[in-house]
C-alpha cells in the first residue's frame, strides 16, 4: 500500500470518530487527518463538534451545510419514486450516506488527500453506502474503515483508548444507537435487540406516542408540483422549512413511528425503530395524489419500480446507472402529479380527507351512478367476452377431457 499522507474523515463528534482521528495518525505514520462534518439536519451543536475535532487531533475541520441539497437531490427523488424498503422503512439513513460521501470526495480532491475514512462498523450497511459512493466518484482513492482493522472491539475499549490519548469524550451513556437527520431518527440496540420487546414510549425523542397525542384530529394540506412538495396549509416554503413544519405537525399527533425487523444488506436481520413524522405525511399525501393523476398501467408499473428503487437506495447504489435511469422514468410520471392533498391526523393515524388536481383522471361524468350520456353499458358485454375468452376455452377443454 502506498504511504498515506492525508486522510479526509467523515466526522460526527461521537466516540467512534473522535477515537479514529488519533488512531489514523498512529497507524498511518503520522498522517494528516482532516475532519468533515456534514450537516444533514441532525441538530448537533456544530461549533462544539468543530472544536472537538481539533482537540482530537484533526488539522482542519469542514462543516458542510447539506440540508437543502439533501432534500432536493436525494429525498425528493426517493419520495417521487414512492420507494420504501420492505414496506416500512423510509430510507432515512440510506439516502443520507451518499450525499455525505460525495462531500468527502469533493474535499479530498480539493485537499489532495490520499484516502477517505469513515466510522461505520463491519456489521452494518453504512460501510457499503459510504464506500460504493466513493468508488463511483473517486475510483482511485484509498478507503480506510478502522472498524475492520483495529482491535478496539467494544465501547469500553474505545473509551480507554480515548483517555490514553487525551481525547475529550462525552460522559453520558446512551441507551440506543441512534442516527438522526432532518428526515428521521432511528433507534437500534439495547432492549430492541429482542424482537419480542415492545419499544418504550420514553425512547421517542421526536414524536409523541400515539396514546399521548391530543384527543382531537388535526387537518393538514400539502401542495405538490410535479411530484415535489411545495406548500403546507397553503403556505409556500423551501424544502427545509416545509419538512421542519411537517415534522412538528406529525410529531404532536404521534404520526410516523415504525418498528421493523429488516434484512440488512450484509446478511443479518436487525431491529430498528424509526421516528419519521414529516416523511410519513409526505409519502401518504404523494400517494393520494398519484391515485388521482396516474393511469392504471403507469401506476402499477411504478409500484414495481418503487420496490427496486428502494433496494438500490438501501444498498448504497445511489450513483449506479439503474437508479439514474429509474429516476428518469419517475420524473416522466410526475409531470402531472400536481395538486393539493388534505389529510386528517389522529393519534398516530393518517387518514385521507380529500384531494384535488388540475390533472385528475377521475371523471364523475363517467363513474356516476346517476344518468349519464357518455358511457354505453352495453359495451361491457363484448369486453368481458374477449377478456374472459382464455378462461372459457380452458373450461371447455377441461369439460371435454373429463368425460
Amino acid at each position: 500500500m502506498a504511504k498515506i499522507k492525508k486522510v479526509v474523515l467523515a466526522y460526527s463528534g461521537g466516540l467512534d470518530t473522535s477515537v479514529i482521528i488519533p488512531w489514523l495518525k498512529e497507524h498511518y505514520d503520522g498522517c494528516e487527518v482532516i475532519a468533515c462534518c456534514a450537516d444533514v439536519g441532525q441538530g448537533d451543536e456544530l461549533d462544539a463538534v468543530h472544536d472537538k475535532a481539533l482537540k482530537s487531533g484533526a488539522s482542519k475541520v469542514y462543516i458542510a451545510d447539506l440540508k437543502e441539497e439533501f432534500l432536493k437531490e436525494y429525498v425528493w427523488p426517493t419520495l417521487k419514486a414512492g420507494a420504501v424498503y420492505e414496506d416500512k422503512y423510509l430510507l432515512g439513513t440510506s439516502f443520507a450516506r451518499p450525499i455525505i460521501a460525495k462531500k468527502l470526495v469533493e474535499i479530498a480532491k480539493q485537499e489532495g488527500a490520499d484516502a477517505i475514512a469513515h466510522g461505520a462498523t463491519g456489521k452494518g450497511n453504512d460501510q457499503v453506502r459510504f464506500e460504493l459512493t466513493v468508488k463511483a466518484l473517486a475510483p482511485n482513492i484509498t478507503l480506510i474503515a478502522p472498524w475492520r482493522e483495529w482491535d478496539l472491539d467494544s465501547r469500553s475499549a474505545e473509551i480507554e483508548y480515548a483517555k490514553k490519548h487525551g481525547i475529550p469524550i462525552a460522559t453520558e451513556n446512551k441507551t440506543y444507537s441512534m442516527d438522526r437527520n432532518i428526515w428521521h431518527l432511528s433507534h437500534e440496540g439495547s432492549d430492541l435487540e429482542d424482537p419480542a420487546n415492545e419499544p418504550h414510549n420514553s425512547m421517542f425523542l421526536i414524536s409523541k406516542a400515539p396514546e399521548d397525542a391530543k384527543d382531537e384530529p388535526e387537518y393538514v394540506t400539502v401542495d405538490f408540483e410535479k411530484g415535489e412538495p411545495v406548500a403546507v396549509n397553503g403556505k409556500k416554503m423551501d424544502p427545509v422549512a416545509l419538512l421542519t413544519e411537517l415534522n412538528e405537525i406529525g410529531a404532536r399527533n404521534g404520526v410516523g413511528i415504525v418498528d421493523i425487523c429488516e434484512n440488512r444488506l450484509v446478511g443479518m436481520k436487525s431491529r430498528g425503530v424509526y421516528e419519521n413524522p414529516g416523511g410519513s405525511i409526505l409519502y401518504y399525501a404523494h400517494r393520494e395524489l398519484e391515485y388521482l393523476c396516474l393511469d392504471r398501467m403507469t401506476y402499477h408499473f411504478k409500484q414495481h419500480v418503487a420496490v427496486r428503487f428502494g433496494e438500490l437506495v438501501y444498498d448504497g447504489m445511489w450513483f449506479c446507472q439503474l437508479r439514474e435511469a429509474l429516476s428518469a422514468f419517475v420524473d416522466s410520471t410526475q409531470q402531472t402529479v400536481t395538486g393539493t392533498v388534505k389529510l386528517k391526523l389522529y393519534k398516530g393515524n393518517i387518514i385521507s380527507a380529500g384531494s384535488t388536481s388540475p390533472y385528475s383522471l377521475y371523471s364523475k361524468e363517467y363513474v356516476t351512478f346517476e344518468h349519464d350520456d357518455v358511457y354505453n353499458q352495453a359495451d361491457a358485454t363484448g369486453f368481458i367476452n374477449l377478456f374472459g375468452l382464455p378462461l372459457k376455452v380452458r373450461a371447455l377443454m377441461q369439460e371435454k377431457n373429463s368425460k
